[in-house]
Parts: C-alpha cells; sequence; structure tokens
C-alpha cells in the first residue's frame, strides 16, 4: 500500500513552485474550464505522475468544478506490473479505468530490431486513449509533457525534420474531435524528477521505448543538458523564444507577406535598384 512519506520545507518549496507554474499553464493557455472532466494518462513515469498530482492538488483549490480521470493503457509489455498503477489509484481514491490492448506485439512485430519504435507505439497509443475518450465523455485530454520535451522537439524538427516546430502546450487532434492540454508546459524536466523522488512514486519503467538509447531524441536531450552545465539558464531563454516568435523575422512566406512597399515616412533612395 503506497502512502505519503513525511517532507522537508525544500520538497514543500518545491511543489509551492510546479503547483503554481501548472496553474499558470492552465490559466495561460484556458486549459481546463468549468465541468470539464479531465483524462489523465497515466502511464507509471514521473512526469504522468507528477502531473496527476498538481492536478488533484489544484482541483481542491480551483475557482471551477472539473473532474479528473486517470486513465492508464496496458500494452501488456512482458514484466509489466499491472497491479502497481490499480494499488496507487485506489489509495488515493481517484477514479481510474486501464485500458488493456496489446500494442506491444504489433510493434515488435513491425518495427524492425534496433528501429526507433516510438513512431508507432505513439500513434497506436494515442488512437486507443482518443476512442476511450470519446466514448466516455472526455472534454480534455491531459498528457504529462514538460518543457524540455516541449524544447527537445523543436530541435528534433529543426535538425532532422526541416521544420520550426515545437510541442503546443494546447491543441485539437488531427481529427478535430479532442483537446489535448499538456498543464506541465512550463516545469522542468529536473524539477520533476526531484519532485518524483520526494514522493516516492511508484515508478514502472518503459521496457518497449525507454531503453533505446540511440534514439534521436536521448541524442537532443544529451546536447542540451551539456548546454544547460555550460550556459545555466539556457533552457530557460530557448523556451522564452518558443513563447515569443516574431514571424515577420523568419522566412515563412505562408506565415508572413513579403510584398513589402515602403511607408510614406520611410527612407528615401534616389536610385530604387539601389539596395545597399
Amino acid at each position: 500500500m503506497w502512502a505519503q512519506p513525511d517532507y522537508s520545507n525544500n520538497f514543500k518549496r518545491l511543489q509551492a513552485r510546479l503547483r503554481s507554474l501548472a496553474g499558470k499553464a492552465i490559466e495561460d493557455f484556458r486549459m481546463i474550464e468549468a465541468g470539464d472532466k479531465v483524462m489523465v494518462c497515466l502511464s507509471g513515469g514521473k512526469d504522468s505522475y507528477t502531473l496527476l498530482d498538481l492536478l488533484l492538488s489544484l482541483q481542491r483549490s480551483a475557482p471551477v468544478d472539473f473532474e479528473l480521470l486517470a486513465v492508464n493503457l496496458d500494452q501488456k509489455q512482458p514484466g509489466f506490473p499491472e497491479h502497481v498503477l490499480p494499488e496507487y489509484l485506489k489509495a488515493l481514491g481517484v477514479p481510474f479505468h486501464i485500458i488493456e490492448q496489446d500494442t506491444y506485439s504489433v510493434v515488435k512485430r513491425v518495427i524492425p530490431e534496433g528501429k526507433t519504435m516510438c513512431g508507432l507505439c505513439s500513434r497506436l497509443r494515442r488512437g486507443a486513449l482518443y476512442r476511450y475518450a470519446a466514448e466516455n465523455g472526455v472534454t480534455k485530454i491531459a498528457l504529462g509533457h514538460h518543457r524540455d520535451d516541449i524544447i527537445e522537439t523543436l530541435f528534433l524538427n529543426m535538425f532532422f525534420g526541416g521544420k520550426l516546430k515545437a510541442m503546443p502546450p494546447k491543441l485539437h487532434s488531427e481529427d478535430g474531435r479532442h483537446i489535448v492540454i499538456r498543464p506541465l508546459a512550463y516545469v522542468a524536466e529536473s524539477d520533476i524528477e526531484r519532485y518524483a523522488r520526494a514522493r516516492e512514486f511508484p515508478l514502472i519503467p518503459c521496457t518497449l521505448c525507454g531503453s533505446q538509447e540511440n534514439m534521436q531524441r536521448v541524442e537532443i536531450k544529451k546536447m542540451l543538458r551539456e548546454w544547460e552545465r555550460q550556459y545555466p539558464g539556457r533552457t530557460e531563454t530557448i523556451f522564452s523564444s518558443v513563447c515569443n516568435v516574431v514571424p515577420s523575422h523568419l522566412a515563412d512566406t505562408s506565415r508572413h507577406d513579403f510584398h513589402l512597399r515602403p511607408t510614406p515616412t520611410g527612407p528615401v533612395t534616389n536610385n530604387p535598384g539601389e539596395l545597399f
């Protein structure tokens, strides 16, 4: 049976900061509204445990009433400790549901050995969760992605996809039927790691894709952590840039009209062909 440990003042300050950051993200992006049924996708990792913990805390003092439902997808990975999450959630008194779907066998059959499994695994997992949300009156789907995930996605898209694209704190699903929210968008992964250790969450490692150390995301994570060691605060600065975009100073003709004309008060040249 899981029980809350005693906490130090340092932990209480950390908890207050994470709660504040999650609350600010929810407010800034209007993630949760009165009457919402929020499905918290719980994987058994540090991020989703922290997400559920903070949402439960915010629910108790929020100015609007909303419902929380924890949902886990049991992908039938060999050795998966299927008793851990139900026992934990029952002890908390949180409504929950376990979806059982053997996506593990599909991924292992389709993806060649040594290749990254995350793409297909994510699509199958997303499909199962979206289906359950549609069938059970869920209005918001909460995921545990944090600030570092958003920045890593930015660099993954730049380096390997040729796009200036990150991971939005709130979005419509591709079919437009669901609203996905990421209340941890302002929270650093290092703080989540500290929080999870102090809370002693019963973590469940992902044996399907979590052990793939050659993944591009792992390399990006290493790069960013090295930058942060050399230049403390760089990660926060990069995230600030995602929140302060100037389309006119990029080069996407679909986002900015480059058919510019001089204004009456602008600089005048006697030679229209003279550019420099």
